[in-house]
């Protein structure tokens, strides 16, 4: 395992050793503090769960790039700047839109913010 030995060498010239029993004392402080600390979170966890905020961007209003329809994936990365979307199922014509570079969304979803990528938020 990779030890930083100059830095214990340093920490260890200018302080003084702690006694076993109020070191010990410490640990168990810092343990129980740990415990605490980690419960409630894990409260808080299954409360945000419980009331529906698991996906914390969706329910922030947040939308990740892979939650816009494919179609303006398509567009994006193929550099199209105005794209007719045809939505077709069988032989019959479901619909259809236009993207165009300024729209963030399609007309007929609610206006959100769009977040570039996922992990930066995080």
């Amino acid at each position: 395992m990779f030890q930083i030995q100059w830095l214990r060498r340093l920490i260890r010239r200018r302080t003084m050793p702690i006694p076993v029993k109020k070191a010990t004392d410490w640990k168990r402080r810092l343990s129980i503090f740990y415990a605490i600390s980690a419960w409630h979170a894990f409260g808080l966890v299954i409360y945000m769960c419980y009331t529906g905020h698991a996906d914390w961007m969706k329910s922030g209003g947040y939308r990740t790039e892979e939650d816009l329809p494919p179609a303006r994936n398509y567009a994006r990365i193929l550099g199209f700047q105005n794209a007719k979307v045809l939505q077709i199922s069988g032989f019959t014509v479901k619909g259809t839109y236009e993207i165009k570079p300024d729209d963030s969304v399609k007309d007929n979803e609610p206006t959100e913010m769009i977040v570039e990528d996922a992990e930066m938020v995080a």
